[in-house]
C-alpha cells in the first residue's frame, strides 16, 4: 500500500515526519532512483526508496524508554561540543542503533523526565503542537512571586510577539537563601504547561522577575518520573504507551 514518503521515514527511525520533509525538500530521498517531491507515495513492496543513496529497511521494533536526565546531558542524538547526550544513558549499543531519539527536549541545565523512541509517529502525536500534550515542572525561582505574578504567569504572557497557553502554576514553598549562601529567598513552584517552546519557563520566569535556579520535569501526561533514578531509564509498559497515543490524540478543541 503507498504511503507519504515522511511517514515511512518516520516509521523506519529514519527521522521525525517534520525532519522527513526537510530531507525531501533538500533532494536527499529518491525513489527508484528519482529525487523525490514532498507529498509523494511510495509503497515499499515495490518501490525502492532511499536517503543520501542508502536504501530504507523495514520498520526497526519500536521501543519506548522513559529517562531520568541529569544536569549537563544534552537531549540531543549528537553533540558537536563533544557533551554527553541521553543515548549516552542507553547501556547497549542496540538500544542506540535503531533510531533511538528523544521525543522533545529538556535543556542541558534541566532535570527530569524524557521519552525516548525510535517510533516517528509516537514523536509526532506526543511533540506537535496542536495536540497540547501537558508536562508538569517543579521549578525553584529567586524571589517569591506575588500572588498577581502567579496570576499573569497563569494567564500567558507574550513571548517572541505570541501569548503563552494559560498554564497551571502554584506556589509549593518558600525556601531559605541560607544553604545558597547568598541570603536570597526562593520559591518552589509546580508549573503544568501544554506547549512547550524553547526555554519557556526559563523566559518567562525571567521575564516576570524570577530567575530559575533549577528546573526538573516530573510528569508527561499520565506519566510520572516516578522513583527512576537519575541516568537511569526503564522501558514503557504497553498501557502506558497506549495511554499515551490516547491522551495525545485527544482533540484540544
Amino acid at each position: 500500500m503507498a504511503e507519504r514518503l515522511q511517514k515511512l521515514l518516520s516509521q523506519r527511525g529514519i527521522a521525525s515526519r517534520r525532519r522527513a520533509e526537510k530531507l525531501i525538500l533538500g533532494g536527499r530521498v529518491t525513489v527508484n532512483g528519482e529525487i523525490a517531491e514532498l507529498g509523494q507515495r511510495a509503497d515499499v513492496s515495490h518501490d525502492r526508496i532511499c536517503v543520501d543513496g542508502v536504501e530504507i529497511g523495514e520498520p526497526p521494533r519500536c521501543a519506548y524508554f522513559l529517562v531520568h536526565k541529569p544536569k549537563g546531558v544534552v537531549s540531543t542524538c549528537h553533540d558537536p561540543q563533544g557533551r554527553k547526550t541521553v543515548l549516552d544513558l542507553l547501556d547497549t549499543a542496540s538500544h542506540q542503533g535503531v533510531g533511538i531519539h528523544p521525543v522533545g527536549r529538556l535543556d542541558a541545565d534541566s532535570t527530569g523526565a524524557l521519552l525516548l523512541t525510535n517510533d516517528g509517529d509516537f514523536t509526532y502525536l506526543l511533540t506537535h503542537p496542536r495536540h497540547q500534550m501537558s508536562k508538569v515542572y517543579r521549578v525553584s525561582v529567586k524571589g517569591v512571586p506575588s500572588p498577581d505574578t502567579l496570576s499573569q504567569w497563569q494567564a500567558g504572557v507574550v513571548l517572541d510577539g505570541r501569548k503563552t497557553l494559560p498554564a497551571e502554576v502554584s506556589l509549593l514553598k518558600r525556601q531559605s537563601g541560607d544553604s545558597q549562601g547568598d541570603g536570597t529567598e526562593r520559591a518552589l513552584l509546580q508549573i503544568a504547561l501544554k506547549e512547550g517552546r524553547n526555554r519557556q519557563i526559563r523566559r518567562v520566569a525571567q521575564m516576570l522577575g524570577h530567575p530559575v535556579t533549577a528546573l526538573h520535569r516530573s510528569k508527561i501526561g499520565s506519566l510520572p518520573l516516578g522513583d527512576l533514578a537519575r541516568g537511569r531509564y526503564r522501558s514503557l509498559t504497553e498501557k502506558e504507551i497506549a495511554r499515551l497515543k490516547q491522551e495525545a490524540a485527544i482533540d484540544p478543541s
